[in-house]
């Protein structure tokens, strides 16, 4: 990465979310950057384009992730859980440990991959309390927690709202909304998922809209950041719009695209 910008030099930074286990990209990712940010979900549980790809397929198989894809893409939850169910009492294994045991073995990989430095806050598919073991020095988790990055103020919210998918780090809109308030006014605010607004929160591919939050928007109003960033969504139906003063980005898919989003002033 580029050296630590001092006086007029400019900064330059570089944003990824939604890594989804694309370890070899984010080895790349902060190249000619002075700082790399990420803004969560590094966990590969299922991927919806390659579905021989991810902790649930290692464990049973692609036809079955073909199955639960279908029964979840239709909004069939209660019986995607039940089919799930099925699946782990067939195999004799105990849910939660497998999965740690499998979300392990990335955040290893992932976590090695991070350049230094490296600002993070999690997505809604992250568990937060394994970062710690994780995140080497060089490497600031935040959630709720400002940092200065070229003279500028930054601020990270991580996690998601809660949904009938009910991945591991969905919180309620009151935690959520607590911890948007206590990042306050900054230049940049970095959270995983949207503000809530229709065009940034639904998936052309997908086909429905995902939990955007209402509190970030109303923040986005109030204290008028130069920039909101964010993932969650991976193909919205607008990337890139303007809330008042504020540029509201979408940084893209990265596990998708291997291409981190750039930032420089």
């Amino acid at each position: 990465m580029a050296s630590t910008p001092a006086g007029n030099q400019r900064t330059r930074v570089h944003v990824v979310s939604d890594v989804h286990g694309n370890a070899r990209d984010l080895a790349r990712a902060g190249e000619g950057a002075d700082a790399l940010i990420c803004l969560g979900d590094l966990v590969l549980f299922l991927d919806y384009a390659d579905h021989s790809r991810g902790i649930f397929p290692d464990l049973f198989g692609v036809e079955n992730a073909d199955r639960i894809v279908e029964l979840r893409t239709a909004r069939r939850f209660e019986e995607a859980r039940e089919f799930g169910r099925r699946l782990w009492a067939g195999i004799g294994m105990d849910r939660a440990a497998a999965i740690e045991k499998a979300v392990r073995k990335q955040y290893a990989e992932l976590f090695a991959a991070f350049p230094t430095p490296t600002y993070a806050t999690y997505g809604n598919v992250d568990i937060p309390p394994l970062w710690p073991e994780y995140a080497t020095d060089g490497i600031t988790v935040l959630d709720g927690e400002r940092a200065e990055i070229g003279g500028w103020t930054f601020g990270f919210v991580g996690g998601g709202l809660r949904t009938p998918m009910r991945t591991p780090y969905e919180i309620s809109d009151e935690e959520y909304a607590a911890k948007i308030e206590a990042v306050g006014e900054v230049d940049v605010l970095c959270t995983h998922i949207p503000p809530e607004v229709p065009e940034l929160v639904y998936d052309t591919v997908a086909r429905r809209f995902e939990r955007g939050s209402r509190a970030l928007l109303d923040a986005i109003r109030r204290t008028r950041p130069r920039y909101a960033l964010f993932g969650h969504v991976h193909q919205p139906l607008v990337r890139r719009m303007r809330i008042g003063v504020t540029e509201c980005v979408n940084v893209g898919h990265f596990a998708g695209t291997g291409r981190p989003w750039v930032l420089e002033w």
